[in-house]
C-alpha cells in the first residue's frame, strides 16, 4: 500500500517550485492532493501533471495574502473530499502587494519598506495561521499532519532580507506552539527549512553567477536539493505515519549547509 493511501493533502504554492515537488511526490503515494496557488494557470498545468500519472488532484487558485480565499480553499476541499488529513503551508508571498518580486528583496534594513514588512507577513506568517486554523475542526477529531516552511535565512539573521527573516521565524515559534496546544488532538506540527533548487532561485543565481558557486561550496553534499525527490520525499515522512511521535520540530532540508551557523 501507498504510504500516503486514503489521505487528502492541500499544498499551498503548488504551482511550482517547492509546493509543486511535494504535490507530485503526494499524488504518487495515493494521496488525493489539492493543488492550490494564486495563479490559475500553474495550478491546472500541475493538476495535469498528476492526473497524466493517474493521481487525483483539484486545482483550487488560492491568494494566501486573502483570508477569505485561505477558507474558501479548505471548504472547496472539505466539499470535494470530505476532509483534510494533510496541510502543507508553502505559499510566501515577496515585495509588496504593487510589486511582488520572485525572491526575497535584498535591502538594508535602515531602508525596510514598511508595504514589504507586512505583505511578507501576511502572505508568509498569517497566512500560515489562516491555514491552521481553517484546517483545525477537520483535524481535531481525527488528528492531522501540518507541515509549515521556515528558512535558514531566518536562522542566522540573514543580511538584506529583514522582513522575510523575521516572517520565517514567527512561522517556527508559531508551529512550536501549535505543536503544543494542538498534540493532544494528535496534530502534528513541523517545520521545514529547505535548500532546494526551484525556478526563482535559478533565475536569481542564472544573473548572480559566482554567488550561486559560493553557496554550494558551503553546502557539504555539493548539491542543491531537488523540488520532489527531496523535498518531497521528507514531506512525505513528516505526513505518513512513520512521523506519528514527531512534533514540534525543525527539519534542515540543506544538504548539511545549515551546519555552517
Amino acid at each position: 500500500m501507498k504510504r500516503l493511501s486514503g489521505k487528502v493533502a492541500i499544498v499551498t504554492g503548488a504551482g511550482r517550485g517547492i509546493g509543486r515537488g511535494i504535490a507530485i511526490a503526494y499524488a504518487r503515494e495515493g494521496a488525493k492532493v489539492v493543488v492550490a496557488s494564486r495563479t490559475k494557470s500553474t495550478v491546472d498545468s500541475v493538476v495535469e501533471e498528476i492526473q497524466a500519472e493517474r493521481g487525483t488532484a483539484l486545482g483550487i487558485a488560492c491568494d494566501v495574502g486573502r483570508r477569505d480565499d485561505v477558507f474558501a480553499m479548505v471548504a472547496k476541499t472539505v466539499s470535494a473530499f470530505a476532509t483534510v488529513d494533510i496541510l502543507v503551508n508553502n505559499a510566501q508571498g515577496f515585495g509588496t502587494e504593487r510589486r511582488r518580486a520572485p525572491t526575497p528583496l535584498p535591502t538594508p534594513l535602515e531602508d525596510l519598506d514598511e508595504e514589504e514588512w507586512e505583505y511578507t507577513f501576511r502572505t508568509g506568517a498569517l497566512a500560515t495561521l489562516w491555514g491552521m486554523k481553517a484546517v483545525f475542526p477537520c483535524m481535531k477529531d481525527r488528528g492531522g499532519k501540518i507541515i509549515n516552511f521556515g528558512s535558514y535565512l531566518g536562522q542566522i539573521g540573514g543580511e538584506g532580507t529583514a522582513a522575510y527573516n523575521a516572517a520565517k521565524e514567527a512561522i517556527r515559534a508559531l508551529s512550536r506552539t501549535a505543536a503544543r496546544e494542538w498534540g493532544k488532538y494528535k496534530i502534528n506540527v513541523n517545520v521545514i527549512n529547505p535548500a532546494v533548487m526551484t525556478d526563482a532561485m535559478a533565475g536569481y543565481f542564472d544573473a548572480h553567477p559566482d554567488e550561486a558557486e559560493a553557496v554550494l561550496r558551503q553546502i557539504p553534499l555539493r548539491r542543491w536539493g531537488d523540488p520532489v525527490k527531496d523535498a518531497g520525499g521528507l514531506a512525505v515522512f513528516l505526513a505518513s505515519s512513520d512521523a506519528d511521535y514527531l512534533t514540534g520540530m525543525t527539519f534542515q532540508l540543506d544538504g548539511g549547509g545549515g551546519m555552517r551557523a
